[in-house]
């Protein structure tokens, strides 16, 4: 019987910038050879102090025009910095949904008022999800001494589909996805389009405990058979030239 344990890491403290994020996951959880460690990515930009603050930004022409088409009719400013954190405008009527300098098309560009003190202060994604992965697997692997993968995940929205889902943005130590093609399923038909995101599905796992309110940012999943394997959370995003809605 394949078992796959989803453990969530309790009791860690408010994280702040510089604060050493992998020395908080190892003194809260007993680390064996194998886990992946799924952080979220609010506490990952919390220790990496990416924050921006709308007393700090002045609106463009641009941000003026799109926040009252905007449910709740954001605050310009908000607008101004998922603007800057965005490379391409996917949407701006009712929600803003635009394609991040990292590739993700996502809601607001992945900038968030929540989880963050005060009204002023929004968090923005990791300058680069893939690099604090590896900083956080090599420094777990240090502290532990024990072989580990790391993802680093957020929530995002699903065209078609109602709520909200964990997905990978950065990881280390793990493969982003399976490629099946080329392989035989169990009627010896040969398989033409599968490819599995195994990373989505840790990050998915995981969100199962870590949820949005349980002060759980951390989780271990143990009992993924591919902790060692190389992969970034690049290779999730689909190249524009096969991207049917582009």
């Amino acid at each position: 019987m394949r078992r796959l344990e989803v453990l969530a890491v309790e009791g860690l403290p408010e994280v702040h910038p510089g604060d050493d994020l992998a020395q908080l996951i190892a003194s809260h959880a007993s680390l064996v050879d194998g886990d992946v460690v799924v952080v979220a990515q609010k506490v990952v930009s919390k220790a990496e102090g990416r924050f921006r603050r709308l007393s700090e930004v002045t609106a463009s022409a641009e941000a003026e025009r799109i926040a009252p088409l905007l449910i709740a009719a954001p605050d310009p400013r908000f607008v101004q910095i998922v603007l800057d954190e965005s490379v391409r405008v996917v949407r701006s009527e009712r929600i803003l949904i635009t394609e991040t300098r990292h590739g993700f098309v996502s809601a607001n560009g992945g900038v968030d008022h929540s989880n963050v003190p005060g009204d002023d202060v929004v968090t923005l994604l990791p300058e680069d999800p893939d690099a604090s992965a590896r900083r956080l697997c090599e420094r777990l692997r240090e502290l532990a001494g024990v072989n580990v993968g790391v993802v680093i995940s957020d929530t995002f929205g699903r065209p078609w589909r109602l709520g909200i889902v964990n997905v990978a943005l950065g990881l280390a130590g793990v493969p982003a996805v399976r490629d099946l093609r080329g392989t035989f399923d169990d009627a010896g038909k040969s398989l033409h389009a599968t490819v599995l995101a195994v990373a989505d599905d840790l990050a998915a796992a995981a969100g199962l405990v870590m949820g949005k309110t349980n002060r759980a940012p951390v989780v271990v999943v143990r009992g993924f058979d591919g902790v060692g394997e190389t992969g970034a959370g690049r290779d999730v995003v689909r190249p524009a030239g096969e991207d049917l809605f582009r």
